[in-house]
């Protein structure tokens, strides 16, 4: 299995492997592909090919009051995909020291994206998932493997893998059904 042009490493770790915390079982159960590049670089394809699709005058819309902008859900993706791969890094590096959870809805808040251009947030969503593919790509078996905590639960960096392809995965879902 190849992860992108700088892989090393061939990863030899079944899906059977996974460490599921029920809270991220619907992203898990979003990709159906058995190694964590195919699910990055195909869920890379699909959600820019949708960002792209969106209408200007959908960016800002929230299908209810209180929910999200496509605008600031796009800036939460991209925020949790940073602490997502933040804690395969940390647990990558053998790093057993229990990680918090963080507060969504609070960063949403505090995100700044209305602010944001919409052409920047999508540059810098390529940017972290390009920046993501190559942490994947760089880590061996035993580095994916090695469990430590985070949200109070068990989890390890090729759980991750999934997980942020799943997370989303899990948010386009939502735009195309709600948004669009």
């Amino acid at each position: 299995m190849q992860y992108c042009s700088t892989q090393i490493n061939t990863i030899m770790i079944p899906k059977s492997e996974l460490i599921i915390a029920e809270f991220y079982q619907p992203y898990l159960e979003q990709i159906k592909e058995e190694d964590i590049d195919a699910a990055l670089k195909k869920n890379t394809r699909q959600f820019r090919k949708l960002l792209k699709s969106i209408p200007r005058k959908k960016i800002d819309y929230a299908y209810a009051d209180g929910k999200w902008t496509i605008r600031e859900m796009l800036q939460h993706i991209i925020d949790a995909e940073r602490v997502f791969a933040y804690r395969a890094l940390r647990f990558s590096r053998m790093d057993a020291t229990p990680l918090a959870s963080f507060e969504e809805a609070q960063w949403a808040v505090n995100a700044g994206a209305a602010g944001r251009r919409w052409d920047d947030l999508l540059e810098e969503f390529k940017s972290v998932r390009k920046s993501t593919e190559y942490l994947f790509a760089s880590l061996s078996d035993d580095q994916l493997k090695f469990v430590g905590e985070a949200s109070g639960r068990p989890q390890n960096a090729f759980t991750l893998g999934f997980i942020i392809p799943g997370h989303a995965a899990h948010h386009m879902q939502i735009i195309k059904y709600k948004y669009l």
